[in-house]
């Protein structure tokens, strides 16, 4: 019982993450640019949070397992709570930006979750069950999140980003009173904090068995960041539509996603297809998506959606899957992070790149993204093939 409140606390901390993203894609556009900024402004917005979080991210990992995940946990989500509070309340440009640095400069709840998760597994079987819980959270928020946006901004455009910033402060004195310590083995052994968030990014350029695979990790990053940051945007210019509408677009493209990753992947996707057909095809996939989105017409649009959010559920499993493969088990906790800090690079690098393009044509970040796609496409099929090779070769010596 001990363990399931603990999985409690846990899962509330990653759900309301989760819903703060879901709340915020569909009506941060509409909220910021009643300050009279461009749209630029809007996706710079998303990036100053993903560079904070960057920075951040590596030395609250490496904090936590000198003091400990509890303290860690309940400062990152206090920062959380602020920051919300501190945009919600914003009067001016800069205090909204102020609210994404102090959430993002504290935004260890996710990997520390994941690393909480695995410190209280007994097996490695509940290891792997207790984080594909953060899977099935993910996939949810972002059913619920952008739901709660849309509603709640018919009351005001600030409204949603109080009710989150109410929740996270709820989360923190539930994590406070109710949330106990589990990495008790610290202070055993002397462990370098490495504050440098670049170091990681070093040595997984020097790996030969990974660094295609971290490109092409990259740029589905950026693609996805791309359009994220200006989806809103795109359907007021292109559709005239309100921040309900496309916050129930959203809604309906998390229902996908759980559907997806749910029951299509095992039953479908991983029963008449190997993984590695996947990792390449679904680039493909993907990019016809864009491409699509790109038509001024709902159907295709639609369509379009369909392709986008069924491909990049899908890749982020199978990715993910063949890097943690790859790696071995010595090495599989640094490989994650690498993945992770480069996830962090690709969503500063995204909203920059979508919003620079919408400022000059509103369909050039879908084409832009479809490129990306491409290029991941030729890359990730290169790296299979080389595989295979290696495969052949190995067989052959062992033979």
């Amino acid at each position: 019982m001990k363990i399931q409140k603990d999985k409690l606390i846990i899962m509330t901390t990653v759900f309301i993450d989760v819903l703060g993203i879901g709340i915020i894609i569909p009506v941060l556009p509409f909220y910021v640019e009643s300050f009279g900024v461009s749209s630029f402004v809007v996706t710079l917005l998303f990036s100053v949070f993903a560079l904070f979080s960057f920075v951040s991210g590596p030395f609250l990992g490496a904090l936590s397992d000198r003091i400990g995940r509890r303290p860690v946990l309940i400062l990152s989500i206090a920062s959380t709570a602020l920051g919300w509070f501190v945009f919600a309340g914003a009067n001016a440009v800069w205090v909204l930006f102020l609210g994404r640095i102090i959430d993002g400069a504290a935004a260890g709840n996710f990997p520390i979750a994941q690393s909480y998760l695995v410190d209280i597994a007994k097996t490695d079987k509940e290891r792997t069950t207790n984080l594909g819980i953060i899977g099935a959270i993910w996939g949810i928020g972002f059913i619920v999140g952008p739901f709660i946006g849309a509603t709640l901004s018919t009351i005001s455009p600030s409204f949603p980003f109080w009710f989150v910033g109410i929740l996270a402060s709820l989360n923190v004195v539930g994590a406070y009173f109710f949330l106990p310590e589990t990495h008790k083995i610290r202070g055993k052994f002397e462990k370098k904090i490495e504050i440098n968030p670049f170091g990681p990014l070093i040595r997984g350029a020097k790996d030969k068995v990974l660094r295609s695979r971290y490109a092409v990790w990259f740029l589905f990053g950026v693609a996805f960041a791309s359009m994220n940051s200006i989806f809103s945007l795109y359907v007021k210019d292109v559709f005239g539509y309100s921040a309900t509408a496309a916050g129930y677009i959203f809604t309906g493209m998390g229902v996908i996603l759980v559907i997806n990753q749910g029951f299509a992947l095992k039953k479908i996707w991983l029963k008449h297809f190997r993984e590695r057909q996947l990792e390449v095809w679904f680039f493909l996939v993907m990019a016809m998506g864009f491409v699509l989105m790109d038509f001024k017409n709902f159907v295709f649009f639609a369509i379009g959606i369909l392709f986008v959010t069924l491909a990049q559920s899908t890749l982020r499993v199978v990715l993910s899957s063949a890097i943690a493969g790859s790696a071995g088990n010595m090495r599989r906790g640094e490989v994650m992070g690498v993945m992770s800090s480069v996830l962090s690079v690709s969503m500063i690098v995204g909203p920059l790149l979508g919003g620079a393009l919408f400022v000059k044509n509103s369909q050039w970040p879908f084409l832009a993204n479809a490129v990306l796609l491409l290029a991941s496409f030729f890359i990730i099929k290169k790296c299979c093939g080389e595989e295979k090779i290696l495969q052949r070769e190995n067989i052959e010596v062992l033979g």
